[in-house]
């Protein structure tokens, strides 16, 4: 379990490519290695990966076929970033909100709007996961527990496009600082906004 709270950014200096495989070597800082053993979650940019070997600050994490396909961390190249968190253990406290660390789908940035001190972003969802997105909902968007702030039918009117406001503190921390127009990120969807909507879905369609 995470809680989408990005304990800091972390290069991937190495990448190796098999047929529908790769594994990622990431330089992890030793704030983040502290009792860092194979076998263990960290989640990249949203995503559950899973330890695979370490060798000082080089940490691999093996990429699946699936994780290739629905996440935008099959387009990462050396020397860029992903968003970093350690997986959450009893009695941590959680700051965001609950997170599997699986991806649902992406979405493409398609505005950045400027302000002092903060910025807005907004991002075009597929109609996949559009029914799960509420103003003042929950989402995890590159694996950052983030509010949602206005919704809006998007421009092809095919799904919706979402914005979400961000401090200071979560442009330096994060790599949402740096992301551009058409930029993709990975959206997880709140579990308990899922199963309710899913549920109530379920309901009204056995009393047709």
């Amino acid at each position: 379990m995470f809680t989408g709270i990005v304990q800091g950014i972390a290069e991937v200096v190495e990448v190796h490519e098999l047929e529908e495989f790769r594994t990622h070597v990431v330089a992890l800082p030793e704030s983040m290695r502290s009792g860092l053993e194979i076998g263990a979650s960290v989640a990249h940019n949203g995503v559950c990966l899973t330890v695979t070997a370490i060798d000082g600050e080089r940490v691999s994490f093996d990429l699946m076929r699936e994780t290739l396909r629905l996440t935008n961390l099959g387009a990462i190249t050396p020397g860029q970033c992903v968003n970093i968190e350690r997986a959450a253990r009893f009695g941590d406290e959680i700051g965001g909100h609950s997170m599997s660390g699986h991806i649902i789908c992406m979405a493409k940035g398609v505005a950045i709007e400027e302000a002092p001190n903060n910025r807005r972003l907004w991002f075009a969802l597929s109609d996949k996961a559009a029914k799960f997105v509420f103003e003042k909902g929950y989402i995890g968007v590159d694996g950052i527990s983030l509010t949602v702030g206005d919704v809006r039918p998007s421009a092809d009117g095919v799904g919706v496009e979402f914005s979400v406001n961000l401090i200071p503190e979560t442009l330096s921390r994060t790599m949402l600082g740096s992301r551009l127009m058409n930029d993709w990120v990975n959206i997880e969807i709140d579990t308990q906004t899922q199963v309710i909507v899913e549920t109530v879905e379920r309901v009204l369609a056995s009393r047709q």
